[in-house]
């Protein structure tokens, strides 16, 4: 059956008019146009540095609003990108936009699911077309059988670091925020198209999505916009509890891999999120080169703990629209990561950053926003996140600006938070050294 989409004046006009806005010049950061739609459907655009439209459709999906029978439907929701949906099949689909030039891509975390499709600015019509479909998903009891092999290989190519990132998740928060991106392994099989379309009805709802585009005029994709139909339900997601404690996965081996964390900053508090994201970085958001030394005070603390081989840390922050999380991640040989835990640990409580470490905190994140900002493929998932969250987008300028007047004492005061808090332990390898929440308070 053809898609609606594909039937009205405005999509067929598309091709006729042109599609995309005149290309920035490469490294710059591009203007972003936001604007609200009667049903609280969250529009922006940005332009392109070349001539390809991007568009994203961001949907308040993710796993936090799971219940325990739904764990995994988030993931299943992006898998769903590839499979048939109540108007086009699999095949149409992927032949359509491949035709074409076009890709079709999902992504997601605990607060969100996107689907981007990406074409030349001149096809972008038969993109828009596949991607409307998305929003009435099938879920065919045979195509998810078919995909459960590919679920069982995205699950053994999760790192040892993003396992612990999970379980100090679910130590922090149990349900809700503490639900893992990943789809559980009891529930492979287990969830029907029934319980899918049900989550699917719960979650996908216009005050709690947005459409956003790069290389693509607002109101040609607010017109778009206008097209999507949603399920009339639409839950909100519960809020988030902190509770902290204890999160273990033993496994063989001769490594650990450990992540600790209290509370972070949540979105709602911009000034206090951007405080945790500037001592991040001061504290040391990883090597700045392959194979090298993470800085900062995570960085001095990993090298004073000694031990017979080198571990790697990084700073953790995990900033929801409600919550946060920060902390960090360390891995290492499992005779010293005790000692190595204990050691950031002190450095994390001590609620002590320099102004060298915030004047250099603040350079690396301008950095990574400027790095962001400049990038078609990472500006439009950076806007496409701040749209369905926040309901509104930050430019770049307006970010840095935002970043130059946060104070040495606001950093300090987001340490303090941390250093206050209970802490959160996730632990995965040979634990048999590694400390319990409750050893470290």
């Amino acid at each position: 059956m053809a898609c609606n989409a594909s039937k009205t004046h405005l999509l067929r006009a598309i091709a006729k008019r042109g599609y995309a806005t005149c290309p920035r010049p490469v490294g710059d950061t591009s203007a972003v146009s936001v604007n609200v739609l009667e049903n609280k459907l969250v529009v922006a655009t940005a332009d392109a540095t070349v001539p390809v439209s991007r568009v994203s459709v961001v949907l308040g999906a993710g796993s936090r609003n799971e219940a325990y029978d739904t764990l995994g439907a988030s993931h299943l929701l992006r898998l769903a990108g590839g499979l048939s949906t109540q108007n086009s099949s699999a095949f149409a689909i992927a032949r359509n936009i491949q035709q074409v030039g076009g890709t079709l891509t999902t992504w997601g975390d605990r607060e969100v699911v996107g689907y981007t499709v990406e074409t030349t600015a001149d096809n972008v019509e038969t993109g828009l077309r596949y991607l409307q479909d998305l929003l009435q998903p099938a879920f065919k009891p045979w195509e998810l059988k078919d995909n459960a092999k590919t679920l069982h290989n995205q699950l053994d190519a999760v790192t040892r670091e993003q396992r612990a990132i999970e379980l100090v998740h679910k130590a922090a928060f149990r349900s809700g925020l503490g639900n893992s991106i990943y789809i559980p392994r009891f529930q492979l099989g287990n969830l029907s198209t029934e319980s899918l379309l049900h989550y699917v009805a719960n979650t996908f709802s216009a005050s709690r999505a947005a459409v956003v585009g790069v290389g693509i005029d607002n109101n040609t994709l607010s017109g778009f916009a206008q097209t999507l139909e949603f399920p009339s339900g639409g839950g909100k997601a519960a809020s988030a509890n902190y509770f902290g404690g204890d999160a273990r996965k033993d496994t063989t081996g001769q490594r650990a891999t450990v992540a600790v964390a209290g509370l972070g900053g949540s979105i709602a508090n911009h000034k206090e999120a951007l405080a945790f994201a500037v001592l991040e970085q001061a504290v040391g958001a990883g090597a700045a080169t392959k194979r090298g030394n993470s800085s900062g005070l995570f960085g001095e603390a990993a090298n004073s703990a000694g031990g017979s081989s080198p571990s790697t840390v990084r700073a953790l922050n995990a900033s929801y629209s409600d919550a946060g999380l920060f902390g960090f991640v360390v891995s290492g040989d499992a005779k010293d990561i005790g000692k190595t835990v204990e050691f950031l640990v002190r450095g994390l409580k001590s609620g002590s950053v320099s102004e060298k470490d915030v004047a250099r905190g603040k350079a690396l994140l301008k950095a990574r926003i400027i790095s962001k900002y400049s990038s078609d493929g990472g500006l439009i998932k950076e806007i496409g996140r701040q749209a369905a969250l926040s309901r509104n987008v930050l430019e770049a300028d307006t970010l840095i600006a935002a970043i130059d007047g946060i104070s040495q004492q606001q950093v300090q005061e987001a340490a303090k938070k941390v250093a206050g808090s209970k802490l959160s332990v996730g632990a995965i390898g040979n634990l048999a050294h590694v400390p319990y929440a409750s050893d470290l308070a």
